[in-house]
């Protein structure tokens, strides 16, 4: 069961391409922010472009504890799942590392690859990186006649 749930949760991450990062603020207030991401196949750590300036950047930056979830609601409803991941996140600033993420970045859009120089020194944006700690991917439960939305842990490699 476990190695059909983990297929699940890849196919799941392979095919939405927005996930959504929650994070706090100093003062304690939760933050949710969707944005396009992309992903190492063999880490799986997410990748992400952001302003500087956006509140959930400043989040990371005082905590780097996240929580991400990507969601697969384009199935018919009370038919979606999700993955959800618990992740420290950080910018990258390891110039290899930025060059892989930009590959994946816009190789999964389809898009011409952008130099790191985008990403550094006075530039607004940056890219970030959340690296998985725990994954969850959602199911059900039958109690009585009613079912109810469990997550189960799984590995992802």
């Amino acid at each position: 069961m476990q190695e059909a749930l983990v297929q699940r949760a890849k196919e799941i991450i392979e095919k939405i391409i927005y996930i959504t990062i929650a994070t706090v603020t100093p003062e304690g207030t939760p933050w949710n922010s969707p944005v396009y991401s992309a992903y190492d196949k063999d880490t799986y750590a997410f990748y992400w472009v952001s302003s500087r300036a956006a509140q959930h950047s400043k989040n990371i930056e005082q905590n780097p504890d996240v929580f991400l979830v990507i969601y697969d609601s384009t199935v018919p409803e009370g038919t979606g799942e999700g993955v959800y991941v618990q992740a420290r996140a950080s910018v990258v600033t390891d110039v290899e590392e930025m060059t892989r993420a930009v590959y994946l970045l816009y190789t999964r859009k389809k898009k011409k690859l952008r130099d790191v120089q985008h990403f550094l020194n006075l530039r607004p944006r940056r890219i970030y990186k959340a690296v998985p700690e725990k994954v969850w991917l959602n199911s059900s439960e039958k109690v009585g006649d009613e079912d109810l939305d469990t997550r189960v842990e799984i590995q992802l490699p």
